[in-house]
């Protein structure tokens, strides 16, 4: 008996073994935890700071409104205006079952000019999004009307819109914005980094009541800077009004405008038609976007002729008073004619720009070494941007090779043979009318460079005194009462693939007054389609205009009487000729 009672003292009971059982299980969990927590704090403790981030940290942004672009007297050509934005967020309108709402939805759908099934299909179609456009930038009132509807998870955002005063006569200078307010035209496109400036923002901390109780970081905002154009708007809408009826007029395809300042380089006047309403730019063909005053390129033709009597003059084969042999009209160079309409006979300087005489022109270009005169055609800047810094501007079309024939040089002398913007063109202009120097045309106030001479002083001003007898003798639709004038017609054929066709593109370029110059003026129409074509029928009238109104606006005194007082001296001092 007690050694029955021995055995069964020596077995371990069924209590022992599920003992041992739940110690080992407790150990396991508890290794298991401390394996989990030091994964979590040691190994990958990033994780769960980011799901506490989630629930207490919360970002406040602050945006900046983009800066504004004026003129040169403070007149606005592109604001900022307060909009909002419609979006939706169709968790919320599932939950409270909102699309029920059927008129409310219906006027929703009014005010934005969309189709509600269109708009409720948005919704539907992603309902556990929390974020859907419906409408972007609408106006206050429009705004205000939705917030009466209170449909659920319909919300309004605050942003700003691009509003541009100046409509379609700044367009091409000013540009535009996309619907995310970047830059993409123009100015605003140049100088978008500067005018969109950079929003702040502060994180910070909220407790369980949504109280604010730590700042974690603070970025302070940059504010936008506004940008002080050189354009004077008063002259801008003269220039845009004057092209636009004369393209209408003339049935043309295309024109363009520069005005600019001879002294500083600064631009004040640049348009083109046809133009665009930035403010709705629905249905406007691409080609309406195009700065064809920097774009486009031309052969000048005559307009040309003052420089290459210029580089004859500085290269000294030619005198002012020097005479030209043209007879008899025409001449054969490697097999090619250059002629005049009629044999014109021997004609001083003055006389080949006023009866634009490629002849003569021809003759003056094989007077100088080939390199030099290729030489003062780049020194013009016929190869090179003016400076602007404006998207899309083309450097032109004069190329750099060796080897020139003389029929080349020839029809380089007049104009062809080369392609050139009209913002070339007048930079070019304003080089000859402020004694030689040039500068690079600026589009922005105070951001002009000290110019370099090209051209001698006393050169250039005989070529400014030829070229006011060209508008007096030549060209009386380009006169301005009151005021001395100078200036170039040009009238070229397009070129067209294997040499030219029937087109023809008008352009005249001037400066005045005569006696101070200020002011240079191109006026460039292209493809006129009436019987009318020549640069001083299409163009110079144009020119007539854009000037009589910037030298008002600018308040330049008139110096015709100036002119009658001193052309008895003029006379007096001209000398003998020299035949070459």
């Amino acid at each position: 008996m007690n050694k029955k009672a021995s055995n069964r003292s020596s077995q371990p009971t069924t209590t022992a073994w599920r003992y041992y059982v739940v110690i080992g299980i407790v150990a396991l969990i508890y290794v298991g935890l401390l394996a989990r927590s030091a994964y979590i704090q040691i190994i990958e403790p990033d994780m769960l700071k980011r799901q506490g981030d989630l629930r207490s940290v919360r970002v406040a942004a602050n945006t900046v409104q983009r800066g504004s672009i004026v003129d040169r007297n403070g007149d606005e050509l592109a604001i900022s205006v307060p909009v909002e934005t419609v979006w939706a967020d169709p968790k919320i309108i599932m939950e409270n079952n909102a699309l029920a709402m059927t008129e409310h939805w219906q006027a929703l759908a009014d005010v934005l000019g969309k189709d509600v099934n269109k708009l409720t299909t948005r919704v539907i179609r992603h309902p556990s999004k929390r974020f859907v456009y419906l409408e972007r930038k609408i106006s206050p009132a429009m705004a205000s009307y939705i917030r009466e509807l209170k449909i659920p998870g319909i919300h309004l955002r605050k942003e700003s819109k691009r509003f541009y005063p100046t409509g379609e006569i700044s367009a091409h200078v000013v540009g535009f914005t996309n619907v995310d307010d970047k830059g993409i035209e123009g100015v605003e496109r140049v100088y978008d980094q500067l005018l969109t400036g950079k929003g702040g923002k502060k994180r910070f901390r909220k407790d369980a009541k949504g109280r604010k109780i730590e700042i974690i970081s603070e970025e302070k905002s940059q504010a936008a800077q506004d940008i002080t154009l050189t354009i004077d708007q008063r002259i801008q809408a003269i220039a845009y009004k004057e092209l636009k009826g004369a393209v209408q007029a003339f049935k043309a395809t295309s024109g363009s405008v520069v005005v600019a300042d001879i002294h500083t380089g600064e631009i004040l006047a640049m348009t083109n038609s046809p133009s665009y309403n930035p403010n709705n730019r629905r249905n406007t063909a691409i080609h309406r976007f195009r700065n064809r005053a920097i774009t486009d390129i031309y052969e000048p033709g005559s307009a040309m002729k003052p420089l290459t009597i210029l580089a004859a003059l500085e290269f000294g084969s030619v005198e002012a008073n020097t005479v030209i042999n043209t007879n008899p009209g025409w001449m054969r160079l490697g097999g090619r004619r250059v002629n005049d309409p009629i044999n014109r006979g021997k004609l001083s300087l003055e006389e080949i720009l006023v009866t634009s005489s490629n002849m003569g022109t021809a003759k003056l270009a094989l007077s100088v070494p080939k390199n030099f005169l290729l030489d003062k055609f780049f020194d013009a800047g016929f190869a090179d941007k003016t400076g602007t810094d404006l998207i899309g501007e083309s450097s032109g079309m004069m190329h750099d090779r060796q080897r020139w024939s003389k029929f080349e040089l020839a029809t380089l002398s007049f104009g062809y043979g080369l392609a050139i913007t009209p913002m070339q063109l007048a930079r070019f202009y304003a080089t000859l009318a402020n004694g030689g120097i040039k500068r690079e045309l600026s589009i922005i106030k105070n951001s002009q460079k000290e110019g370099e001479r090209i051209f001698s002083k006393e050169n250039s001003q005989a070529v400014m005194a030829m070229l006011e007898t060209v508008v007096d003798e030549e060209v009386p639709k380009a006169k301005v009462a009151g005021y001395r004038v100078g200036g170039k017609t040009g009238t070229s054929f397009k070129a067209i693939a294997g040499g030219y066709g029937n087109d023809y593109v008008g352009i005249f370029a001037g400066v005045a007054p005569i006696s101070d110059p200020q002011v240079v003026v191109v006026v460039v129409i292209n493809d006129p389609g009436g019987d009318l074509y020549h640069g001083g029928e299409v163009a110079a009238p144009v020119f007539s205009r854009v000037m009589k109104g910037a030298l008002q606006v600018l308040n330049i005194a008139p110096d015709a009487k100036e002119k009658l007082a001193s052309s008895g001296e003029l006379k007096a001092v001209s000398g003998g000729v020299n035949d070459v």
